[in-house]
């Protein structure tokens, strides 16, 4: 058994950690397929004995004999009543709604509670609170792992340099990086967010500028002990190139503190992106969002179904990371038994 067979047992020898990764994966694994089980189209129909697949296909109206060259709404009575004939038939996904569909059929006045066509509720527009949810935590998971990413890459880059070269290098970088870090990064989002349109590129871009450093001081730290070992002696020696003993030498021993802080970092990714939707300076409005769903709650006190669904989601995926997180970090720990 090598050690990374000895951390996964240790990590799933304690029953917090292992329910936590169970259902943070399941949930997550669950919301790539979210078009799959929420959605305002057919997964697939049969209408006069030709099979479609709406979902992953665009029909126009005119392609069932409709009137509008626009794509076909799989909701409207034409297509029902088309659905309903003899032979016909169609398979709609769990639960029948996308994030950006509107229930008009309601006798109630948005938001309203939930029912049993909507699950959840609907907003304040009319649009189903499941399915914003479902398609919102995907979008806060991927943005998060996507920034954790970067961040690391960048994190690394810089802590390697200023640990194994030290000296005038890590100086300088020191000094950058104080001066880098006493911006106002909330007023550049809120200069940005006017000048260029909302996305979630841009949110990643700017957000990376600034994410960077507090992973780098621990990189630093680790190659600062590991530059003056022995064996990186030794391979200094043998003539071995810079990069070479920092990729082959060091950084594999520096990962330690990376991959502890990792669960973390993704966590407090998605904490940003739900404030910042939450102000109104994240993801464009129409934009699948828990900060989002929690802005139209405090509008909408009486809207409980708003505030408690998203809170209990986002409540949820946090806690699941920070328990990944401390179990890895006490797996990693050679002084647990």
């Amino acid at each position: 058994m090598n050690k990374y067979d000895i951390y996964w047992a240790k990590f799933l020898k304690n029953k917090r950690n292992k329910y936590s990764l169970f259902i943070f994966g399941f949930i997550f694994i669950l919301s790539l397929f979210a078009e799959v089980l929420s959605n305002d189209k057919p997964i697939i129909m049969s209408i006069d004995s030709k099979l479609y697949f709406p979902i992953i296909m665009t029909y126009s109206d005119k392609h069932f004999n409709g009137h509008f060259d626009t794509e076909a709404d799989y909701k409207d009575n034409f297509m029902t009543q088309k659905l309903e004939m003899k032979s016909n038939w169609a398979i709609f996904p769990l639960n029948p709604h996308s994030y950006d569909s509107i229930n008009l059929n309601k006798s109630t006045p948005n938001p309203a509670p939930p029912s049993q066509y909507n699950y959840l509720g609907t907003d304040d527009r009319g649009r189903d609170v499941l399915a914003r949810l479902l398609y919102g935590f995907r979008l806060s998971v991927l943005f998060a792992f996507a920034l954790t990413a970067i961040g690391i890459l960048i994190g690394l880059f810089f802590g390697a340099l200023q640990g194994y070269y030290a000296g005038k290098v890590d100086l300088y970088l020191q000094r950058f990086i104080e001066v880098w870090g006493s911006m106002p990064e909330l007023y550049l989002l809120i200069i940005f967010s006017s000048l260029f349109e909302p996305s979630v590129l841009l949110l990643i871009i700017l957000l990376s500028l600034f994410g960077w450093m507090g992973l780098s001081d621990y990189v630093r730290a680790e190659f600062l002990k590991g530059r003056n070992m022995e064996y990186v002696i030794a391979a200094r020696t043998l003539g071995l190139s810079d990069t070479k003993i920092i990729l082959k030498h060091i950084l594999p021993n520096s990962m330690v503190s990376v991959i502890t802080f990792l669960p973390f970092r993704i966590s407090g990714a998605i904490l940003v992106l739900t404030s910042l939707d939450f102000l109104g300076l994240g993801v464009p409005p129409d934009t699948p969002s828990l900060g989002e769903l929690l802005a139209q709650g405090k509008e909408n006190i009486e809207a409980w179904w708003l505030s408690i669904s998203t809170f209990l989601v986002l409540t949820g995926t946090l806690l699941s990371l920070i328990f990944i997180g401390e179990g890895i970090r006490e797996s990693l720990d050679s002084r647990s038994e």
